[in-house]
């Protein structure tokens, strides 16, 4: 038997040059510009799924669907939503369009339409369990997920060792300190145990950088 190709799990980062997602009221759109923007809406019809986290959807109320130019045109990805306490609105708008799979770590919801809904485990900090998530993915016949999200799902995704790809676009501004970082505390106590990636790619993209790395 053929052993299956693992899972390609790309992190999409959008950022100012210091590598902050918004200020720190929450302000965020639009940090990167339109070039980055249609860029993203290309590689989410080129992924399996996209996934985000129930802090984003109440924050942005996004779609998170796929609107990009070309040949992908017509492909949407399958939606995921990690919402360990079931707190996603009925009238958000990602629950329009096909059903969306949302992983929870208990409970029941009897006023939600056009979701599939899917009990797992949860993690030290009570939150869906990143690598369970994964797994269970992988499981469905997943092949590649596209994660956007806020840091607190970044920093389980590269803890989990699940990301194997890091998609960057950032803007040419400054925001500073108070400003929301994208990527939550990794817990090192070591510089040697830091997750290493390898740049790939560096390019322009309107006025923003974008850069490419891989899993080392």
């Amino acid at each position: 038997m053929t052993a299956s190709a693992p899972m390609q799990v790309t992190l999409k980062l959008a950022t100012s040059l210091d590598g902050r997602i918004a200020l720190a009221n929450g302000q965020s759109q639009w940090i990167t510009g339109p070039e980055a923007r249609a860029e993203v809406h290309r590689m989410r019809a080129s992924h399996d799924a996209i996934l985000t986290g129930i802090g984003t959807v109440l924050a942005d109320d996004p779609q998170m669907t796929a609107r990009p130019d070309g040949a992908l045109a017509n492909r949407q990805p399958q939606r995921i939503v990690l919402d360990s306490q079931l707190r996603l609105p009925a009238y958000a708008e990602i629950l329009t369009g096909e059903p969306v799979w949302v992983f929870h770590t208990g409970g029941a919801r009897s006023d939600l339409e056009n979701v599939e809904l899917f009990e797992t485990e949860a993690d030290d900090g009570g939150r869906v369990s990143f690598s369970a998530v994964m797994q269970s993915l992988a499981a469905r016949g997943v092949g590649s997920v596209m994660i956007e999200a806020g840091r607190e799902i970044a920093g389980a995704a590269i803890r989990s060792d699940c990301v194997t790809r890091i998609e960057w676009f950032r803007a040419p501004r400054l925001i500073g300190a108070e400003g929301r970082a994208c990527i939550a505390g990794l817990g090192l106590e070591e510089l040697s145990l830091a997750p290493t990636f390898k740049r790939m790619e560096v390019r322009a993209c309107g006025a923003d950088l974008w850069e490419t790395y891989q899993k080392g």
